[in-house]
């Protein structure tokens, strides 16, 4: 079982600036790519966090997408994090991993913040994923998504549970308590990168960007300057504690009405 070496670029991003936000990344992911399986990206990395959907959005055959794409493949790691993409007439949250191998998946945030109204400018997603690499089995998500634990909920289809954020200083409280709750309640790792700085509309971001163990501990804890967050998981170490703690064998089976959720 091979260990994962997981990599989170913690940075401040450039307003509703896709071009420049590409520059700045992309020679940060060609010094940080040797030695890593994983590179996380913030959410809505090409943009920050905007409501102009409409005015900043890209298409799946785009620039950004492409370019995560060529990069991935010819640096020989994974790319992960989230930008804006529209599609059929609707705007998406939309997480884009692009593999070493070429292929590419993608996870539409499924919880909108309603209270920066972004309820009313996406389409929340239906589906999450999980994404293998190597011998790991990865769920990302997206931001504000941590605050729901049934969605995030582990079905025994998951090692390592990820987060892309752009998460605010004032509310760093929660993030800070979450990721470590979703690494214990769900016998997994988590790791969660948050973007840095002010953004367009004066709101500052926090940063601590962490990777957790299964105990909720901290292998790895940022501050709130820019900076690339590094650790390498266990796979091995991970299931030893399965077979000597197996609460999963004691969880609660339960259904999705997503009709319903969400909204």
């Amino acid at each position: 079982m091979q260990d994962l070496n997981l990599k989170l670029l913690q940075t401040p991003l450039l307003w509703h600036d896709p071009a420049g936000n590409r520059a700045v990344l992309e020679e940060l992911i060609r010094k940080e790519a040797d030695g890593s399986d994983l590179l996380l990206l913030p959410e809505t990395f090409t943009t920050g966090y905007t409501m102009e959907a409409a005015q900043v959005a890209e298409t799946m055959d785009g620039d950004t997408v492409g370019w995560m794409r060529r990069l991935a493949s010819e640096l020989k790691v994974d790319l992960c994090g989230s930008i804006i993409i529209a599609d059929d007439g609707r705007h998406f949250n939309r997480l884009i991993w692009a593999t070493a191998d070429g292929d590419l998946r993608t996870y539409d945030k499924r919880h909108l913040f309603r209270m920066g109204g972004e309820h009313d400018r996406y389409t929340p997603g239906r589906e999450r994923i999980i994404v293998r690499l190597g011998d790991w089995r990865i769920c990302p998500m997206v931001c504000y998504d941590l605050r729901f634990p049934v969605w995030s909920r582990n079905r025994g289809d998951y090692d390592l549970l990820l987060y892309v954020a752009n998460w605010p200083a004032a509310r760093l409280s929660a993030w800070e308590t979450l990721l470590p709750a979703r690494a214990v309640e769900n016998l997994s790792y988590s790791a969660g990168v948050n973007r840095t700085g002010t953004d367009g509309k004066g709101i500052e971001n926090g940063g601590t960007s962490m990777v957790c163990d299964y105990l909720g501990k901290h292998l790895a804890i940022a501050d709130k300057d820019p900076t690339t967050l590094r650790a390498t998981l266990s796979l091995a170490d991970l299931q030893r504690y399965r077979e000597k703690f197996p609460a999963w064998k004691d969880a609660d089976s339960f259904e999705l009405n997503l009709d319903k959720a969400a909204h």
